[in-house]
């Protein structure tokens, strides 16, 4: 889960057509989907001083704790494999299909020629997967690609292998505490009634790293919180987590429309986020040629974003030269490598000249600034540096003209504090 609307629309339109001296500028806040409870805010919480209890009331408002019974859960630890190894240090039993049992000692190879399933149940020492530790039963089934593996063990035991896996070692015994409740919830909201296996051991799910996993410190909270879970009248939540809002966490309503909305899964401010390497990301400039591939929106434009209250964007249109075209805020993160749906697009665009300027003149050069402040028109010298030739004050629909005096062909750019747009040239005649 760890590493991801509605009301109000940013509607960031660029007034006729955009120039080859367009640059596009993506910044944004966070990492994730900005669901539930955000990690680096619950560590800042725990700094200030508050609770598990007061962590999770504050990320998931409206629920109540409560002691779930133990049970079991089937993990997807592999698939797809050709084949795989399982051993122990100690003699562990293999039960075929038919319940036979056969006691092995150190190292059983699997391949698909083999009659499946196969579950191994350890004995004195944990069993590995092609060297890697899990504690309780492992079953290798034939999956659609090759060889699937399912570790099955007591839902604390597999919660030792994710929060510590979910978190950073050293963080505050009450942010861990509050990612053992949201863990459990979770995987228990999670079960599948008639499937395989209940939890994938990636993203998709929550991270899982078995025995390898395992730290002293997360497995003191798993333990401090053991059985507690998170109800909403009296049901388990599924209570999604990420590891960085930003400053504000998003709503399930907002980010997976149609998909999800429950009523504790609601826009937070997240107050002490601000500790968090990944609280304020970019800017990252591309070019409009750069977005166009990176896309598949060849005639490409401009990008218009929708936002909702708690800032997340929710649609990306992009706009050609004839036709537009919607995608969702994931998709355009996903497409660019972007952190989170947190994010705003900002422009700088230089009208390339319609004709040569005349020697000495007053000559005007035309564009497009939004989202930006402290732009500057700038001129590359004989010397190869770039100088600033006139401050651009752009009117209310973003639009500006500078004024300039060219002696001869020279290239411009527009340039701020963070980003420096694409060269034009200018001829004089």
């Amino acid at each position: 889960m760890r590493r991801l609307l509605g009301a109000i629309a940013v509607a960031l339109a660029l007034p006729g057509g955009a120039s080859a001296g367009s640059l596009f500028v993506i910044d944004g806040r966070g990492w994730g989907h900005g669901v539930g409870l955000s990690q680096w805010g619950a560590e800042g919480c725990a700094i200030h001083g508050w609770s598990a209890e007061r962590i999770l009331a504050h990320y998931y408002p409206g629920t109540t704790l409560a002691i779930a019974r133990p049970v079991t859960v089937r993990v997807l630890i592999a698939e797809g494999r050709p084949r795989l190894r399982v051993s122990s240090a100690k003699p562990y039993l293999v039960r075929d299909a038919q319940g036979r049992t056969t006691h092995v000692k150190g190292g059983f190879v699997v391949t698909g020629r083999r009659a499946l399933p196969l579950t191994f149940v350890p004995g004195a020492q944990p069993l590995t997967v092609d060297g890697v530790g899990y504690r309780g039963e492992l079953i290798v089934l034939r999956g659609t690609g090759g060889l699937d593996v399912l570790n099955r063990l007591p839902l604390d035991r597999y919660l030792r292998g994710v929060v510590s896996a979910e978190m950073p070692t050293g963080w505050h015994a009450a942010a861990y505490e509050a990612q053992a409740v949201a863990a459990r919830s979770y995987a228990l909201s999670r079960l599948r009634t008639g499937s395989v296996y209940d939890l994938r051991a990636d993203q998709s799910d929550q991270v899982y790293l078995g025995i390898r996993g395992e730290d002293a410190g997360t497995n003191l909270a798993v333990g401090a919180t053991a059985g507690k879970v998170l109800t909403w009248h009296g049901r388990v939540i599924t209570a999604y987590y990420h590891s960085s809002s930003g400053g504000r966490t998003a709503a399930a309503s907002d980010v997976w429309p149609g998909r999800v909305d429950a009523p504790y899964l609601v826009s937070v401010a997240d107050p002490f986020d601000a500790i968090s390497p990944y609280h304020r990301w970019g800017p990252l400039v591309a070019t409009r040629e750069d977005l166009a591939r990176r896309l598949a929106a060849p005639l490409l434009r401009d990008i218009l974003v929708d936002h909702s209250e708690s800032g997340f964007a929710s649609d990306v249109r992009l706009l050609g030269a004839r036709t537009s075209r919607t995608i969702t805020a994931r998709e355009f993160a996903d497409a660019l490598g972007l952190r989170s749906t947190a994010f705003a697009v900002r422009v700088l665009s230089l009208d390339a000249p319609a004709r040569a300027a005349p020697h000495d003149r007053p000559f005007s050069l035309e564009g497009f600034v939004r989202g930006l402040g402290g732009v500057r028109l700038e001129q590359r010298f004989a010397d190869g540096a770039w100088r600033t030739v006139a401050r651009i004050h752009p009117r209310a629909d973003g639009r500006f003209v500078a004024k300039i005096r060219p002696r001869r062909t020279a290239w411009y750019r527009l340039a701020t504090s963070e980003a420096a747009g694409a060269e034009i040239k200018l001829p004089v005649a």
